[in-house]
């Protein structure tokens, strides 16, 4: 056992989804691992202490299925970042070892910047007729599940068990196929819970599992540097470096991969450019259109590759970057600096969910590009002054 405590701070949301019994009362455990009376379950509970018992019944649930299964397929949501990537790398290799057959599945092409990550090529867009269960990792957002939703895979995926292991906060699961969900707010990304999940059930970690999962933290805790990194963060990821992972070399991996083509870099100076300073100076936004996604989204996602500036500028608190597609698609990247932290909230407002410092969210219902802006400006606003008020 490693030296992390997951249980001094471990808060877990189990969430049945309506149309699905509850995995606990679905599955078959053995008495000693539910108390004398049936346990009632809040589909509200969200980061509260998690009780014991409920604990090892949703690790044992999740143990049960991989169990009884052969062929597993790993999914990510249609904005796939280092911590979903990682999380699913680190699955294939855990899976992989215990005799399991994986597909990983992505409902969009893993973008340039992860592809240091050894192993992001075997990502596909497709899911095999037949699996036995799937393991949906980093998100328990449905809308960010809208190629998988909007193909025939959906009803392949949603005729098995369904896990979904994340660490969001303030998000519901809405996947109304899911059947066990772990959503761990004390958790800085999906890897760290994936982590605890291989601790707990003894599942072997190789180098290749524990460098997926290194890389998966890094991501998610900005170099654990984020107010979401915790001391458990630190100890997993001591526990990690001492079990192998070279920490200097994925790190220059991922700094060869980030480099950018002169291209990219002359936009970068059109975006900052055309980047507005609003309410003050605290907020800084962006629009980018259809045309200019399409020509370099490829090279490089234009959000990672302004936002960071934006968030450097003087008296700016939140960094928000609108993509605006032909489709009446709209979607929003949202970044905050440290005592600002609305991210979450905003993007809740547009039906999305993410991080209070990191979050995202998309609109589809025909609202033109100046009425989101106009209103995301003004709800980011209130929030920046209810938290200016309390100070």
């Amino acid at each position: 056992m490693n030296n992390y405590s997951p249980r001094k701070t471990n808060s877990l949301l189990f969430e049945p989804p309506s149309p699905v019994k509850s995995c606990l009362s679905s599955l078959t455990l053995s008495n000693d691992m539910l108390p004398s009376e049936k346990p009632v379950f809040d589909s509200k509970i969200i980061g509260s202490k998690t009780p014991e018992f409920v604990l090892r019944g949703l690790y044992q649930g999740i143990k049960k299925l991989v169990d009884e299964s052969e062929r597993i397929a790993i999914i990510q949501a249609d904005n796939p970042d280092g911590d979903s990537l990682g999380s699913a790398l680190a699955l294939e290799e855990i899976l992989g070892d215990a005799g399991k057959q994986t597909f990983l599945y992505c409902g969009v092409n893993i973008p340039e910047y992860l592809r240091h990550l050894d192993g992001w090529d075997r990502v596909s867009k497709e899911i095999p007729n037949k699996i036995d269960l799937s393991i949906i990792v980093d998100t328990s957002a449905a809308i960010l599940l809208e190629k998988l939703d909007n193909s025939s895979y959906k009803s392949i995926v949603a005729s098995k068990p369904v896990i979904v292991l994340d660490h969001h906060t303030d998000v519901e699961c809405d996947i109304t196929y899911a059947t066990l969900v772990i959503n761990d707010h004390d958790a800085v990304a999906t890897g760290e819970v994936i982590y605890k999940l291989a601790d707990e059930l003894n599942w072997p970690l190789n180098l290749q599992a524990k460098t997926h999962i290194t890389s998966s933290i890094l991501s998610d805790s900005l170099g654990l540097s984020s107010e979401g990194t915790t001391p458990n963060t630190y100890r997993i990821m001591a526990d990690l470096i001492e079990g192998g992972v070279n920490r200097i070399k994925l790190e220059e991996a991922r700094r060869a991969q980030a480099k950018m083509p002169k291209t990219i870099f002359k936009y970068k100076a059109t975006l900052i450019d055309r980047t507005e300073l609003l309410s003050d100076d605290r907020i800084a936004l962006v629009s980018i259109g259809h045309d200019e996604l399409m020509k370099y989204s490829p090279l490089y996602n234009p959000a990672p590759l302004i936002q960071t500036d934006m968030l450097q500028t003087e008296g700016v608190k939140v960094a928000i970057v609108l993509k605006v597609y032909n489709d009446g698609k709209i979607t929003g990247s949202i970044r905050c600096n440290a005592g600002a932290s609305i991210a979450a909230d905003l993007a809740s407002h547009f039906g999305g969910g993410g991080h209070v410092y990191a979050s995202g969210f998309k609109v589809t219902d025909s609202r033109t590009a100046q009425a989101v802006k106009t209103e995301c400006l003004t709800i980011a606003t209130e929030l920046l002054d209810k938290i200016t008020d309390k100070s």
